[in-house]
């Protein structure tokens, strides 16, 4: 079951551009950056409400994040959304024949478990889900 839009992640090409509109001009609050080597990004997180905002800036353009920027240009990247039961979720959608881009959840250093819906079965949009550690 979702329990609540996460985050929208954005990808761009200059972290401390990006933020000139989304924390200077916008005036959302940056909660922190993060290096993500694993992932070859780095994040900005401006909370909204209970979810957040998330600014990616690929490090290595050959990484995933930097092959899409390089393809679509700057923009949203995905929706996360926050499940209960990852496993019992991918199931599902699997049951009614959506295509997932992770076959087993991946998980986060700080337990966090995620994994990914392919844009061809949700309209175009990359999906994330997201258990968060309980």
């Amino acid at each position: 079951m979702i329990t609540r839009i996460n985050h929208v992640a954005i990808v761009v090409e200059d972290l401390d551009a990006a933020l000139h509109f989304w924390r200077d001009a916008l005036g959302l609050p940056l909660s922190k950056t993060e290096e993500n080597p694993g992932e070859n990004v780095d994040i900005a997180f401006l909370p909204v409400g209970e979810s957040e905002i998330e600014l990616l800036e690929p490090t290595d353009p050959e990484s995933g994040i930097g092959k899409y920027l390089a393809k679509k240009g700057q923009g949203m990247h995905h929706l996360c959304v926050e499940v209960d039961d990852i496993e019992a979720t991918m199931a599902r959608l699997a049951g009614h024949g959506i295509e997932l881009i992770n076959d087993t959840p991946r998980t986060r250093p700080e337990g966090t478990r995620y994994a990914f819906v392919h844009p061809r079965s949700a309209g175009g949009v990359l999906v994330e889900l997201y258990e968060l550690p309980k």
